[in-house]
């Protein structure tokens, strides 16, 4: 069986305009990935505005999408963060979710993520109330895949920091009790995992009693404290023989469209090549296809600068360099190479705080 692999855009900071999100689908459809989830984090409409429908020209953007989608053979989901709806769910809830379900399948949608990630945690059966709302859920959407991201989906600390602490048995609540078909966003160790072994995912899919859909968080550089940097290098630490272990690998890409889809692209060659692959041949193979050869060279010549030095750490006089040698070139990598160095893509505490 051929791994499923898709993009999630579930990034803060600017969404992709529609004409990067469909020249993305086409791009990246003939690599394998077979479904694009729209869940931006400035999508308002999905988050703290959830209750209300979406505006009808976006709606009809929307609409649109997912017919492109259609139209190169990928699947096409929306991440619905009901906003811990969980602390009240109600008759009057339950019957402006299902309001809300009806506007999402009139969109037309195959996959539907209920996230309830980035909200509190630590309060008394949180798996039960979340378990409550995902049945609902299932019940009504003409979705024919359910994928649901757990207010605690990776082992990492930092969500118990910000959060609050897991409840006790939370995850092995969600894995026992959730229909079996019900998919599950991980991850992995971290919420931006440097690896993951066949180990961890072993023991991840005895806790929640199934296969967890790999939500990446590599190349994504959101938040204050990534924005600065431009993931570029190939995959790593996911060796080809997850794939068995994992229901499918999800992508979160990069603030930057185009250079996404070199990193992108070297995940497909990772679990085509098996024990063959090399992250820095991919990479090249990627960057060119992606870039055209030369500004591939360049760009490798400067990824020190661009994914370990950052925005932060560079000189004024780097940074002027590399704006001289990429505005001379006229290709869309350049461009959004400049547009970072601008600062255009800069993310601060406060837009994560109110996306």
């Amino acid at each position: 069986m051929t791994l499923e692999l898709g993009t999630i855009e579930g990034f803060y900071g600017l969404p992709w305009d529609w004409e990067a999100k469909a020249a993305h689908v086409a791009a990246v459809a003939p690599h394998g990935y077979g479904f694009y989830l729209y869940a931006p984090k400035a999508d308002t409409f999905l988050r703290r505005r959830w209750t209300e429908p979406h505006p009808a020209d976006e709606a009809e953007r929307l609409a649109a999408f997912a017919g492109h989608c259609r139209a190169h053979g990928v699947r096409f989901g929306i991440g619905l963060s009901p906003y811990e709806l969980y602390l009240n769910f109600d008759t009057a809830a339950r019957e402006t979710l299902m309001r809300k379900l009806e506007t999402l399948d009139a969109i037309g949608i195959n996959d539907l993520a209920i996230l309830f990630d980035d909200m509190r945690g630590d309060l008394p059966e949180l798996a039960e109330k979340q378990i409550e709302i995902v049945n609902c859920v299932a019940s009504c959407t003409k979705a024919d895949r359910l994928i649901v991201c757990p207010s605690y989906y990776s082992d990492d600390p930092v969500l118990d920091r910000v959060f609050g602490a897991r409840p006790e048995n939370y995850l092995e609540t969600l894995g026992a009790t959730l229909d079996p078909a019900i998919e599950v966003f991980w991850t992995g160790p971290r919420v931006c995992s440097k690896e993951m072994t066949t180990a961890h995912l072993e023991r991840v899919t005895e806790t929640l009693r199934r296969k967890p859909f790999i939500w990446d968080n590599y190349p994504v550089n959101d938040g204050q404290r990534m924005s600065p940097f431009l993931h570029l290098r190939g995959f790593t630490g996911r060796e080809a023989d997850i794939g068995a272990h994992i229901a499918a690998h999800g992508v979160n890409p990069a603030s930057q469209p185009m250079l996404s889809r070199i990193p992108m692209l070297t995940l497909a060659a990772l679990y085509r090549e098996g024990m063959s692959y090399d992250a820095v041949t991919a990479f090249r193979a990627a960057a060119t296809a992606v870039a055209g050869a030369p500004l591939a060279s360049m760009i490798e010549e400067d990824l020190v600068l661009f994914q370990d030095k950052g925005l932060d750490v560079l000189t004024e006089k780097e940074t002027a360099a590399l704006r001289t040698r990429y505005a001379a070139v006229d290709h869309p990598c350049a461009r959004e190479i400049v547009q970072w160095l601008d600062g255009y893509w800069r993310i601060t505490n406060e837009i994560v705080q109110t996306q």
